[in-house]
């Protein structure tokens, strides 16, 4: 019987299969997550994330140029705090001279072509390590969205291009854009952590910036309050649409790879970008399964990083983003 379909034929040698290859990953795909500590001279190993340190504001203008360099195009900054600056009301976050601030202000004028976005949330300056203000044990959404629309135009007025909220608080997307176009920044973008579950992969993260939540006077010592259920899909969809409607650019899926299905179904249903985070608990999975020899790291890293393209994905925060960008050129 002659075999007239022969799907083989268009995998039968690399420049057949690059040509009908259906998604790509580029470095131009990537966000690359940075932390940013106080003094001078320092690299200070994150255990939990082999291969990502904490920077003092010195060694940014060389890193930010690094990562120029390898045709990424943006990074998302994040503040570990010192514990004698935090509170419960966030007050260092307003603080035009903090380290946030001043970290946007030095890598804009290291390397004025990458995108900075920061993180906008309370939980780096909670002496609770809570995204928002603890009264009787709670959460508090109101009081704290008119924080983080403060702490919003704060990054704006100190140049960055993109503020992207983590905080998961009601209505905070709107707070913020509100702030923004009152006080003349309508071109600053919003990135929303959208659809921001309540995972336990972010363990790595919290050592990175010592922000994990604390029990005391009755404080929950999880984020469920406010952070996603993992069950949950049509929540995912409601928090994004309102989100966009308040005003978001782009939106964001947090975490990635055990979320694929919520990226989809995102991507069929909406017309904005999608952002997904690859995080910590992600990476420290794959570091710590290549340190075993149980996988090649480079090639799963990369099926990953393809994967999330493949579910919908415009672009990918991924502390893989520098390495990834090394092997594809």
């Amino acid at each position: 019987m002659i075999q007239f379909k022969r799907n083989r034929r268009l995998r039968v040698s690399p420049a057949m299969r690059h040509l009908v290859q259906e998604n790509q990953v580029t470095p131009k795909d990537f966000i690359y997550p940075l932390f940013i500590e106080e003094g001078s001279q320092s690299r200070t190993p994150i255990g939990a994330l082999p291969g990502q340190f904490r920077l003092t504001l010195d060694l940014l203008a060389d890193e930010a140029k690094e990562i120029a360099a390898l045709g990424i195009p943006a990074v998302l900054l994040f503040v570990k705090v010192p514990d004698e600056l935090k509170d419960n009301q966030g007050k260092e976050a307003l603080n035009p001279n903090g380290l946030m601030q001043r970290a946007i202000r030095e890598i804009k004028s290291a390397a004025p072509e990458l995108l900075v976005m920061t993180d906008v949330a309370l939980d780096p300056y909670s002496i609770y390590g809570h995204d928002g203000i603890v009264e009787q044990g709670q959460v508090q959404n109101d009081a704290t969205i008119e924080v983080l629309g403060q702490m919003g135009l704060s990054h704006a007025q100190a140049g960055a291009d993109v503020l992207a909220p983590s905080d998961m608080m009601d209505g905070r997307i709107a707070k913020i854009r509100q702030s923004l176009e009152t006080q003349g920044y309508s071109d600053t973008g919003i990135m929303s952590y959208s659809a921001k579950y309540a995972s336990a992969y972010y363990g790595p993260f919290r050592e990175a910036l010592d922000s994990a939540p604390v029990d005391e006077k009755g404080i929950p010592k999880d984020k469920s309050t406010y952070q996603m259920d993992s069950a949950n899909v049509k929540e995912a969809l409601r928090e994004t649409q309102m989100d966009i409607d308040e005003g978001a650019d782009i939106v964001m899926v947090k975490p990635g790879m055990p979320y694929l299905d919520i990226v989809r179904s995102l991507a069929t249903q909406i017309h904005t970008p999608i952002a997904v985070y690859q995080v910590s608990g992600e990476y420290a999975m794959l570091k710590a399964a290549a340190e075993k020899g149980w996988l090649n790291h480079d090639e799963v890293m990369l099926e990953q990083l393809l994967a999330f393209k493949r579910a919908g994905a415009s672009m990918i925060a991924t502390y893989h983003a520098k390495d990834a960008s090394r092997l594809l050129g």
